[in-house]
């Protein structure tokens, strides 16, 4: 049975409205100077976790460490490094790595507020870029989101990313067992890589999508509860937040497309155009699906108009039945004494028969010209 085909949940309105704070969060940086370490993002008491891969063709050096110092070694080694960084909840250490890295410290502002729009910044030997990771919550039809930023420092690599867990098990996987061109290239392909596991992990979002909407088209053919059109508004909402994440990556992704910072090579532009043509497949996706939702949502408002109109299709019959049928009832329910049929022996039976007669006759026409 299909997961998503549910047919009714507690709170159908709790993703949508989870996804729809999330596009709009209050500035928490008021007041303060420019280039300020500020985290903005959820606070938590789970330790910062580091990691570092080192690799080159012919070997592949895989670290985890607690401290900063410790990374330092790996920054600017002769093998492409890339270091990986989850947790922003202590701005210190953040703006302690970015100061060895050489980055601007507006770069590190960009890192620790969590609810960056997507982009590129291009700081001539440092190229910055955020993206929004998304990911479906594996016990839950929820979406799992998370900012990651990227910075390229020659042969260095630094992603942030808010909590652990990503999307880059199979980037990590193809150097550790030297698949593909990873391992043979430098920093500027593998920030490629990881940026199209994250595009990649969005047709999974939208692919669960998909089926949510295939479940509720379903449901709706079968039994228009009203509990569908919130799961509809739901679903509205979430793709709203999935093409603001996706929209302005297709202008970062263009940007690294065109050219002209040192950091990428020309042999990576040709994997980055691929990677934009993936993500304008992504947009169309979205698009495709709120049209498939305005047409669920329209489709549903029509269903309960027909059904009221079968319930007033009815009701009219009925009611039309019964008016020939009031009509001789009120007639010998007068108190007049003149009346012929009030002394005949067969007249009550007879008034019986007439409006039987009356009511079948009824039906039988409605039938015949196909009305119910």
């Amino acid at each position: 049975m299909n997961p998503f085909q549910f047919k009714k949940i507690n709170n159908p309105l709790d993703i949508g409205l989870n996804m729809l704070k999330k596009l709009y969060v209050p500035s928490v940086k008021r007041d303060q100077p420019p280039g300020t370490p500020t985290y903005t993002g959820e606070k938590t008491d789970v330790p910062i976790h580091i990691g570092v891969i080192n690799y080159s063709p012919d070997v592949m050096e895989e670290k985890e460490f607690d401290t900063i110092e410790e990374t330092f070694a790996y920054m600017e080694s002769p093998p492409t490094s890339w270091i990986n960084i989850d947790g922003l909840h202590k701005p210190e250490l953040i703006a302690g790595i970015g100061k060895k890295a050489g980055l601007h410290p507006l770069i590190i502002e960009d890192i620790l507020h969590t609810h960056q729009r997507p982009k590129t910044d291009d700081a001539g030997n440092t190229l910055f870029l955020v993206v929004r990771m998304l990911r479906v919550h594996p016990e839950r039809p929820d979406i799992l989101s998370e900012q990651v930023s990227f910075t390229l420092v020659n042969n260095t690599l630094i992603s942030f990313q808010e909590i652990r867990g990503d999307a880059f098990d199979s980037v990590r996987d193809r150097i550790r067992k030297n698949q593909g061109r990873v391992r043979k290239t430098g920093a500027d392909y593998l920030l490629y890589s990881l940026m199209d596991a994250v595009v990649d992990n969005y047709f999974k979002v939208l692919e669960q999508l998909g089926e949510r909407i295939e479940a509720i088209e379903i449901a709706l053919m079968e039994d228009p509860y009203p509990e569908l059109l919130t799961q509809i508004y739901a679903l509205k909402r979430e793709l709203l937040y999935i093409r603001k994440a996706v929209w302005p990556l297709r202008e970062a992704v263009g940007t690294l497309e065109r050219g002209g910072n040192p950091l990428i090579k020309e042999s990576t532009q040709v994997y980055l155009r691929d990677l934009y043509d993936h993500t304008i497949q992504v947009i169309d996706t979205i698009e495709s699906f709120r049209d498939m939702l305005s047409g669920v949502q329209d489709l549903y408002l029509s269903s309960l108009g027909n059904k009221t109109n079968q319930v007033m299709k009815v009701l009219t019959i009925i009611a039309t039945i019964f008016i020939p049928i009031t009509f001789i009832a009120g007639i010998y329910g007068m108190n007049f004494e003149a009346m012929p049929e009030l002394k005949w022996r067969y007249g009550y039976p007879a008034v019986w028969a007439v409006m039987i007669l009356m009511a079948v006759g009824m039906l039988v026409y409605f039938r015949r010209k196909k009305w119910f």
